[in-house]
């Protein structure tokens, strides 16, 4: 079994910066893409950012410039820096790790940004 811990959120003003973290732990064989989902205040949970295990990266269009995602393959970890940041953004952001292995996948538990004017 595969845990995903999330950390990095809080409460920044409009125009600042956050990064948030996320380490998987557990029995590990293999993660194919890992990516960040956000869930607004009565919204639908969406997409943020997904990186595959060789690198390559894929964003939301509304984030596209802001916000970078990169990972470390030794560590499982996958992390998500966040720029220029707008009251839209404020949202619970997600962990996601696929398995490589099996169609498993994992999530955190969340993660709280809220970005104030």
């Amino acid at each position: 079994q595969v845990q995903l811990v999330e950390s990095g959120g809080g409460l920044v003003q409009a125009g600042g910066s956050l990064r948030l973290s996320c380490a998987a732990s557990g029995i590990i064989l293999g993660i194919n893409d890992m990516a960040w989902y956000r869930q607004p205040p009565g919204k639908e949970r969406e997409l943020v950012a997904r990186v595959t295990n060789s690198g390559v990266t894929d964003y939301v269009h509304s984030v596209k410039g802001r916000f970078t995602i990169s990972r470390d393959n030794a560590k499982n970890n996958v992390y998500l820096r966040m720029n220029s940041l707008r009251p839209e953004d404020t949202a619970v952001y997600y962990c996601y790790a696929g398995d490589r292995y099996t169609p498993k996948n994992y999530w955190g538990q969340g993660t709280l940004v809220t970005v104030s004017t």
